[in-house]
């Protein structure tokens, strides 16, 4: 997923505000999911339960950004995803991200991937 850096992404000092990475990384999992026909409003919610960001680089004012999305392990009820965010134009690293999703029945109770979505995912 690319996307440019808007006014109100940066903080006062023209730069990402370190919390917005968060969105870009959750906007590049949605995209990851839909693109494999799961959708986000589904009988099932996929609840972020853990995640370790490593800041290595900021983004400005006017830059665009490639967020990736790839998943290194799934479990019963859990997907845990690798995620990286690159300066578009240069190429430079500029966020890690190690995050772990759970799968939730609507009524918010940890329930195992179906089938489906496992076959997807995979």
């Amino acid at each position: 997923m690319e996307k440019t850096i808007y006014y109100h992404d940066t903080d006062a000092g023209g730069v990402v505000y370190y919390a917005n990475y968060l969105k870009f990384l959750e906007e590049a999992r949605t995209e990851y999911l839909v693109e494999r026909g799961i959708s986000p409003h589904g009988d099932f919610f996929y609840a972020v339960i853990e995640c370790h960001v490593k800041y290595k680089s900021p983004a400005r004012y006017g830059d665009r950004i490639r967020v990736t999305a790839e998943i290194t392990k799934i479990t019963a009820a859990q997907i845990h995803f690798r995620q990286d965010i690159f300066h578009a134009q240069d190429g430079r690293l500029l966020v890690t991200a190690d995050v772990r999703l759970v799968c939730l029945s609507r009524d918010f109770k940890p329930e195992a991937l179906s089938d489906d979505v496992r076959g997807r995912l995979q």
